[in-house]
């Protein structure tokens, strides 16, 4: 496998956006979820990369485990979310003997997944790639980076949580963008504080505004900021999703609906990540058609 063969499958999405994190348990993984199903619902084709390779959580939250890929003459065909094949995933969990298996590799052997990854996966025609990485700035990031260098990512979305601990290790995030020459596309502060399902109040239960002043401090561009939704956490969590979560009575009869797509846009969250998404688009010019920026450096 040659970095053409990366290139090669690129060719056919406009838009590849990292999401990082410099911490663990922000989040980060459920914003790629709803960052990838606003996007579908705002009419756009999306792919989710999960290159979290030792903690894959994307096909629980899609409701997709225990699902299959198919080896087709193009490559890998990911697995599909949605009946309109609008959302698609990939993710070391679906080659995993059981949910419960863990990955027990060193940093070449998940450098070369990774790349397997980018460059033998069919995702035909899409608007965005969201790929969501793990924690830290450690192989699978840097990998990454290089496999994806020569056909310039537009960027990374990185999340964080509005208290100092974790505005702490997002600043070294940060810096591992700048190091590497990928654009910080915006920074989303995630948790910032507790809806309660009964009477709607918000609570900062671990503060707020944090990072909303981190971006302002960087001069990243903040995209918003999204508080504990009970409704939300209901939905990643049930393996039906098109089950319409009731978090004031989980026990009440439930309103189907057509897809987890469909289904997303009952919950509270989904307005506000509507215009994230939004945001996120008009950052990287996606009206204007595909990627622009120049490439980025690993050296």
């Amino acid at each position: 496998m040659s970095h053409s063969d990366v290139g090669g499958r690129l060719a056919s999405i406009k838009h590849v956006v990292l999401v990082l994190s410099g911490k663990g348990g922000v989040g980060k993984s459920s914003c790629t979820v709803q960052l990838a199903l606003s996007l579908v619902s705002q009419g756009r084709r999306v792919g989710v990369l999960d290159i979290d390779l030792c903690g894959p959580s994307i096909p629980r939250m899609l409701g997709l485990e225990g699902r299959q890929i198919h080896q087709a003459s193009a490559g890998w065909v990911p697995v599909y979310a949605d009946p309109s094949k609008r959302l698609a995933c990939m993710s070391i969990g679906f080659l995993l003997p059981g949910k419960d298996s863990s990955v027990v590799w060193r940093g070449p052997k998940k450098n070369a997944m990774i790349k397997l990854f980018l460059a033998d996966v069919y995702w035909g025609d899409l608007d965005y790639l969201l790929i969501d990485t793990p924690p830290g700035t450690s192989d699978e990031h840097l990998a990454a980076v290089e496999y994806l260098q020569e056909w310039s990512p537009d960027g990374a979305v990185i999340v964080t949580t509005p208290q100092a601990v974790a505005l702490s290790d997002v600043k070294k995030e940060i810096s591992f963008c700048r190091t590497v020459g990928l654009p910080v596309l915006g920074l989303i502060e995630n948790m910032s504080g507790f809806v309660c399902p009964h009477c709607a109040e918000c609570t900062n239960v671990f503060s707020t505004g944090g990072g909303e002043g981190l971006a302002k401090h960087t001069d990243v561009p903040f995209l918003g900021r999204a508080p504990i939704d009970p409704g939300l956490v209901m939905l990643l969590e049930q393996e039906d999703k098109t089950l319409v979560p009731n978090a004031n009575d989980p026990a009440a009869p439930k309103e189907t609906t057509a897809s987890i797509v469909e289904t997303y846009q009952r919950c509270a969250l989904s307005p506000l990540f509507a215009d994230i998404a939004r945001r996120l688009a008009q950052g990287i010019g996606a009206d204007n058609g595909g990627r622009s920026h120049p490439p980025a450096s690993t050296e």
